[in-house]
């Protein structure tokens, strides 16, 4: 039988992701515990644009399989950075939940003839994501923004209690954690309204890259769907040289003709199609570079 230690975060929505993949290596037949792990971001309660360095949420965890603490790390996609430490890989993705976002408002703040958002002008929206921000600032620049930090449910807490009239959440995490949203007003984001992160909603299943038995294990949870996706908006932040800090929306889709990838950048969107995650990240990345030259593709 095999042995898998599991690294992950310790909020409510890392537990239930390492969970997710605990449930699924058990019926496997093998032996599982979660490993938690403090992180930079989970310590630091400063905003992400004043933060040091990348991987906030998993630079911690990584380390964990380095050093032999842990087999397996279980990362929210979109926390990782667009480079990989030396010995680790990422061996599995599995199914992605929706990558949208999603509008959370206290009722008093609503209007529903208001462009864009259905939100009074003026009120004070809650996030600490630099693209939600930026995006929020072209869209309706007529709201107050507010930094927002905590897990998901503690988010969810400080829009009940006032400290914000509305916030923005992906709703992979909302869907995920089943939280009583009652009392609240909720709109689903279409990605062409907002564009969500690159790899929103997606899981990461990483390991040592020598350890093929657990390699093998994960095979199983790999979706080639959810991988292509995710290699295409990942694609395209790896050359824009970002992170989580990177005003970089990006949502790639599958289609009969290939990949479609929808982007959002300084202020514009761009979309391209290509028959791989390559080509297609490519064919942004050109038309980004048209419109911002300073821009320097940051791939080997």
């Amino acid at each position: 039988m095999i042995r898998v230690r599991i690294a992950t975060r310790g909020s409510r929505l890392a537990l239930w992701q390492a969970d997710w993949v605990k449930q699924k290596l058990l019926r496997q037949g093998a032996q599982v515990e979660l490993v938690v792990v403090e992180t930079q971001g989970d310590r630091e309660g400063l905003p992400f644009a004043q933060m040091q360095g990348q991987g906030f949420f998993t630079k911690a965890v990584q380390e964990a399989l380095l050093v032999g603490e842990a087999d397996l790390a279980v990362h929210s996609y979109k926390d990782l950075p667009s480079a990989s430490p030396a010995g680790l890989q990422i061996a599995a993705v599995p199914p992605r939940e929706d990558p949208s976002e999603v509008l959370l408002a206290r009722l008093h703040a609503l209007d529903e003839q208001a462009p864009g958002l259905p939100l009074r002008a003026g009120v004070q929206v809650g996030t600490s994501a630099v693209r939600r921000q930026a995006q929020l600032k072209h869209l309706r620049p007529d709201l107050e923004l507010k930094e927002l930090r905590g897990n998901v449910p503690t988010r969810v807490d400080k829009l009940r209690r006032g400290d914000y009239d509305a916030i923005l959440l992906a709703q992979a995490g909302l869907k995920r954690l089943a939280l009583d949203l009652s009392g609240l007003y909720l709109q689903v984001l279409p990605p062409t309204l907002l564009v969500p992160a690159p790899a929103q909603g997606a899981l990461a299943l990483e390991c040592r890259q020598d350890d093929h038995r657990l390699k093998a294990l994960l095979e199983h949870l790999d979706d080639p769907q959810a991988r292509r996706t995710v290699a295409a908006e990942r694609g395209l932040m790896q050359m824009l040289a970002g992170g989580c800090q990177l005003a970089l929306g990006a949502l790639a889709r599958e289609t009969q003709q290939g990949l479609t990838l929808l982007a959002w950048y300084g202020g514009k969107r761009y979309q391209a199609q290509a028959p791989s995650p390559e080509a297609v990240a490519q064919a942004v990345f050109q038309q980004i570079k048209a419109d911002n030259p300073e821009v320097v593709c940051e791939l080997p």
